[in-house]
């Protein structure tokens, strides 16, 4: 069965790790490493394991002939890798189950789709780590619940995101070790006709650790990491999308996505500059969280072992990763050419007379010697004067109002609206992130 994921999606760079020739390389690796641990362990003769590794070969297209009619892939793998090798070929796939050949080849797969998301992960840190440099300083409009808060810069909305992504950096390093588990113990995972000496052999030399206690199959839980470790990274790339495509709303525009040269916004209206990009982001990151639910739905097999879990990795793995590094090269283009607007920042940040300061002057009035009640009243009842109208103006409904008058003077109402004070400790959080 092909990826799920439309082609126009699939990347060489990941899209090859999860064909089918590439797949049954795997499973050629698989059954060499075991043949070779054989002949260390002088189970077969090394004649013999010289003349496998010489002869063994497959053809896909045959394969899948083969298959045809015995209804069994790896039977119908054996028996092609047997047309190529002849009389040797007896001592291939000895004492070995499916699942033998099947889960340790997945997880050669799953290990070389993580060296790539990671190469990934790393040049996206590194985009969103320089915009964040660059953009230390502009001051915008932090924003709750949607509604204007208080300032804060572009560069410490983008450390946010850095630091999520070094936090899946780490997840998927760990991950690859976890996900790095071979298992050669036959029928329902005994060792009753292998030795487990090959098991151990054979995984050293793909680079593996045999399972600590399997059944027929590796227990799905680590595939279900996998597929949930995958979920998370798109979940983070929809949070940066959805950031993105709310501040390019015309009615906010704080940043845009690249607009190339002869790109259109709409069939209907020539003006429109839609952020495409983020939006097929979001809707990506859909499609790996329900395969999240899919590799969990997985992890519950009958006793030993079914193949109800079977047919849905053959589309799960290869659309999660491919989908996540498609996005992963995605939102790293995206972040490298985003425009961003600091005067519309501006602009926004000083809409009704800036009241985001409204904290500073209820805590500047509370230091006078008032109330906070009656401090908040004040305040609030200035801002609400200026909100959503349209000369409204709180910092100069604040500076007129007796009260206010008696208690501050002009130099320290300006102080109040100054927004380096919310910069000062900026530094610190850059320290963390090593910027």
């Amino acid at each position: 069965m092909k990826p799920a994921l439309i082609e126009r999606y699939t990347l060489p760079e990941m899209g090859d790790l999860w064909t089918e020739t590439s797949k049954l390389k795997t499973w050629l690796q698989v059954e060499i490493a075991v043949c070779e641990a054989q002949a260390e362990l002088g189970k077969i003769p090394v004649e013999a394991l010289a003349e496998i590794k010489a002869k063994a070969k497959f053809d896909p297209q045959r394969v899948l002939e083969i298959e045809a009619e015995v209804k069994h892939d790896m039977i119908a793998f054996l028996t092609n890798l047997n047309e190529h090798v002849g009389e040797a070929g007896r001592h291939i796939h000895l004492g070995l189950t499916s699942s033998d050949v099947l889960d340790t080849a997945l997880a050669l797969q799953l290990v070389s789709s993580l060296d790539v998301l990671l190469n990934w992960v790393e040049k996206l840190t590194q985009a969103i780590r320089y915009q964040a440099q660059q953009h230390r300083y502009t001051v915008m409009v932090g924003r709750t619940h949607g509604i204007h808060g208080e300032p804060i810069t572009f560069g410490f909305k983008l450390a946010g995101w850095l630091a999520e992504m070094l936090r899946h950096r780490d997840r998927l390093c760990r991950l690859q070790k976890s996900i790095a588990v071979g298992k050669i113990s036959g029928a329902v995972g005994t060792y009753a006709n292998i030795d487990p000496r090959v098991e151990a052999i054979a995984c050293q030399k793909l680079g593996l650790q045999p399972d600590t206690a399997s059944t027929q199959v590796i227990s799905r839980d680590r595939h279900a990491d996998y597929v949930q470790t995958l979920a998370l990274v798109a979940a983070s790339i929809e949070r940066f999308a959805v950031e993105i495509r709310n501040l390019q709303r015309t009615d906010v525009l704080e940043v845009e996505e690249f607009f190339s040269k002869g790109q259109k916004g709409s069939s209907a209206m020539p003006h429109k500059r839609n952020p495409i990009r983020s939006e097929r982001l979001t809707g990506m990151a859909r499609i790996v969280r329900g395969h999240a639910v899919a590799a969990l739905e997985n992890v519950a097999l009958w006793h030993e072992r079914d193949i109800s879990h079977s047919a849905v990795e053959r589309v799960i793995f290869p659309d999660s990763a491919i989908i996540t590094h498609f996005m992963l090269v995605e939102i790293t283009d995206l972040v490298k050419n985003l425009l961003v607007y600091p005067d519309n920042m501006q602009r926004n940040m000083n809409l009704y007379g800036g009241v985001i300061f409204s904290q500073r002057v209820l805590l500047t009035l509370v230091d006078k010697g008032i109330s906070r009640e009656e401090a908040y009243a004040i305040v609030q009842s200035n801002a609400h004067q200026a909100w959503n109208t349209e000369q409204g103006n709180f910092r100069e409904n604040i500076s007129q109002d007796p009260k206010v008058k008696t208690l501050l003077s002009s130099e320290e109402i300006a102080a109040c609206f100054d927004p380096q004070h919310h910069l000062q400790q900026l530094d610190q959080i850059y320290q963390r992130l090593g910027i």
